[in-house]
């Protein structure tokens, strides 16, 4: 038995190595940016963004301008089931993926609003594992639930037991907030059709609240009752009313009570269909039909909208998005995936009108995601949820790739700055590395970005002089303070009280890892690396 004061710990090969990631600048390509050519609605959303990338370097990227700004992050990483990594036995296999995903994981957290939330598909093979490591990440008093979603009507016959569903993870940045805030679910066409009103009441369909007996209960709710027949009837023996006299008397009163069409039933107390709830309470099991299915997402919907593309092999069909972004955010809420696939979350969110961010390392951002998102936002996508949410098309994207690293090594294997770099982008990177506003000035040459109201940088490549210090401390002032990042500089580091001074790249050289630009799970440029004698993988419990 595990004491209160003992920790459930995961731990793998590999844990304690953790990526020192390039805060990388976004650099648009208007080309393939895409947008309507007019409004179809007064709410159309045309600063969605689509990157191209690393999902690492691009969650890093986004660090320093979304964090705590998303109100939902949708993720369907790797399932980990093998096929990728036919190099390296299961143990190997398992450390990498962990350490994808943790490092993914705590960029997420991050990014949420207090009142976002996490949502995760996976299979078996690692789902158990992801819910530990969110433990550690969200806490374990954040985890909300896990939803079992049908994923396949079918059934296989060449495996051991054939998989009809699919896990979704869901965890809250704060349960305490994110419980008050969530939405329920639209009450579907057969749950309202569970409210009648077989008596015409003027105050609309009702559904039975309390009623009948019960085999539990007080002698209190043991009482006779005069039907407006004439007969008296009165729970038999052992049993009781499911509702107190009190409650009774004050529903007759208020003519709430039906007793059957000639009055001679056992009495029914009404609950109005306009007295309960705006929806229903998500349950934790999502069927076929309510969520759709991989093959109606694969066959029923991408097949027809790309007829010449040669779809996913499992894509999430867009029912089971709409059920998490119902849930958990409201029209133009910050909906992330990182992991983007063939653009589903990206095309979901878009046709409900909420704001998206998506990033996708592959080709088939060029080949799946674009073409589809272009056909969503010309209103040519007839199928997934459009009807549903009655969609006509607008809105659009830019789209931008990751920037080549800022550093890079010249032949003497030195740091230098990457010779990609015009001035625009060396100064927005900089801005970035030292947690400042890119936001350059119009009038002031040297306002470049800003970190407060009084606090500001300036960057240049070139060799400053103690004149032109001088000339830019005069500029700054008493109330405002400089930082200058540049090549050089001719006077003493602290000789001006407003003015910072460092030099390029030597402020930044140590930041960071240089010149990487994939993190994803490659496993082919991997070493093996064996366990050290004594090490373990596994579940461990560590005393606090």
């Amino acid at each position: 038995m595990v004491s209160k004061k003992t920790k459930l710990e995961l731990t793998w090969i590999g844990k304690d190595e953790r990526p020192r990631l390039e805060p990388r600048i976004l650099l648009e390509d208007k080309e393939r940016s895409y947008h309507a050519e007019h409004r179809v609605s007064d709410d159309d959303i045309f600063d969605n963004i689509l990157i191209k990338g690393d999902n690492l370097l691009a969650l890093k990227a986004l660090e320093q301008e979304y964090t705590g700004k998303v109100k939902c992050i949708y993720i369907d990483p790797p399932y980990n089931t093998g096929s990728a990594f036919t190099h390296y036995d299961d143990g190997i296999e398992h450390s990498l993926w962990l350490s994808l995903i943790r490092d993914r994981l705590e960029l997420l957290r991050k990014l949420l609003s207090e009142e976002g939330s996490l949502w995760i598909t996976l299979d078996d093979t690692e789902v158990h594992y992801c819910k530990i490591l969110c433990d550690e990440i969200f806490g374990r008093g954040n985890f909300v639930t896990t939803f079992a979603w049908e994923k396949d009507k079918g059934r296989r016959n060449d495996t051991d037991v054939s998989s009809a569903f699919d896990h979704v993870l869901l965890f809250a940045k704060n349960r305490d907030i994110w419980r008050n805030t969530r939405n329920l679910l639209p009450r579907t066409d057969a749950q309202k059709s569970r409210y009648r009103n077989p008596d015409n009441d003027p105050r609309g369909p009702w559904l039975q609240g309390d009623n009948g007996t019960a085999k539990s209960g007080t002698d209190s709710l043991r009482y006779e009752i005069t039907l407006p027949s004439g007969r008296v009837v009165v729970p038999p023996k052992g049993n009781y009313w499911r509702f107190s006299k009190e409650n009774f008397e004050n529903a007759r009163k208020e003519n709430r009570v039906y007793f059957g069409a000639k009055g001679d039933g056992l009495p029914l107390i009404k609950r109005y269909i306009t007295d309960v709830k705006d929806g229903v309470v998500p349950r934790n099991w999502w069927t076929g039909e309510e969520a759709g299915t991989n093959q109606d997402a694969k066959r029923d919907h991408l097949r027809k909208l790309l007829p010449d593309i040669e779809p996913f092999g499992t894509p999430k069909p867009e029912q089971l998005v709409k059920l998490m972004l119902e849930i958990s955010t409201n029209a133009s809420d910050l909906v992330l995936d990182s992991f983007g696939g063939s653009g589903t979350t990206a095309a979901v969110a878009h046709k409900m009108k909420r704001r998206w961010i998506m990033v996708e390392l592959g080709d088939h951002c060029y080949t799946h995601v674009i073409p589809r998102l272009k056909k969503v936002i010309d209103g040519e996508d007839q199928g997934g949820i459009t009807k549903a949410v009655d969609w006509k098309g607008g809105g659009g994207f830019r789209f931008y790739e990751l920037a080549p690293s800022l550093l890079k090594k010249d032949k003497w294997d030195n740091y230098i700055i990457n010779p990609e770099y015009n001035a625009e982008m060396l100064t927005e990177a900089m801005c970035k590395h030292l947690g400042f506003t890119y936001e350059p000035s119009d009038s002031i040459y040297w306002m470049h970005g800003h970190s407060t109201e009084s606090d500001f940088i300036y960057v240049t490549t070139q060799n400053l002089t103690r004149e032109t210090l001088q000339a830019i401390s005069d500029e700054v002032g008493d109330e405002r303070t400089l930082l200058i990042c540049c090549k050089a500089f001719r006077a003493g580091k602290n000789e001006f009280a407003n003015l910072t001074l460092e030099k390029i790249p030597n402020a930044i050289l140590k930041r960071c890892e240089w010149d990487k630009d994939d993190y994803s799970l490659q496993v082919e440029s991997l070493t093996v690396k064996e366990p050290e004698p004594g090490t373990q993988q596994g579940l461990v419990f560590d005393e606090e």
